[in-house]
């Protein structure tokens, strides 16, 4: 995601004060929780940028949205955001957050998409296949559900795609049928 320079600029002086005083672990965790928060009310955003809501409630709403982990630090520069009126970027703040914490400790995400919910015992042997091929790299796993696979699985891990699912299996057949007319 393209944060733009405001929102990068602010990440970066959190996570240099995040360095500073041992903190980066956490604030990259409550980055992630306020970042699903977003994601689940898209609203929320709407609330940051009107103008007429108060910069007390501003604050609530976004400490609300770090959860239970919201500590000193994160209330500090959430205060800081408020002061300079640039609330509207806080969500993208925390996206270039999270960002900056996972290249600087070589994380990649690993999204596992399947055509429905998984036996938990299927989804880990999913897990070690990709672990396995991508050996040596730090891996967080996210799941979700698109009944418009099929069946099988889509793996996305950072740039690369595995894509085990019948939908696609069937647009390459369907493909392969129109080149050999």
């Amino acid at each position: 995601m393209d944060n733009g320079l405001i929102p990068h600029r602010y990440a970066k002086a959190l996570y240099k004060y995040a360095i500073e005083h041992n903190l980066s672990e956490e604030v990259y965790g409550i980055a992630k929780e306020v970042i699903h928060s977003f994601q689940k009310n898209p609203d929320l955003q709407k609330i940051l940028s009107n103008p007429f809501v108060k910069n007390d409630d501003k604050k609530k709403l976004l400490l609300t949205a770090a959860g239970n982990g919201a500590d000193d630090a994160y209330r500090r520069f959430v205060e800081l955001v408020l002061d300079h009126g640039r609330e509207e970027f806080a969500y993208r703040m925390m996206y270039a957050y999270r960002d900056i914490y996972r290249e600087a400790h070589h994380i990649s995400q690993a999204h596992i998409t399947t055509a429905s919910k998984l036996d938990p015992k299927l989804m880990e042997k999913l897990h070690k296949l990709v672990e396995g091929a991508f050996k040596g790299s730090v891996l967080e796993f996210s799941e979700s559900i698109n009944t418009d696979l099929i069946g099988g699985f889509v793996i996305d891990v950072d740039s690369v795609r595995m894509d085990a699912s019948v939908s696609n299996e069937l647009e390459q057949l369907r493909q392969t049928l129109l080149r050999s007319k």
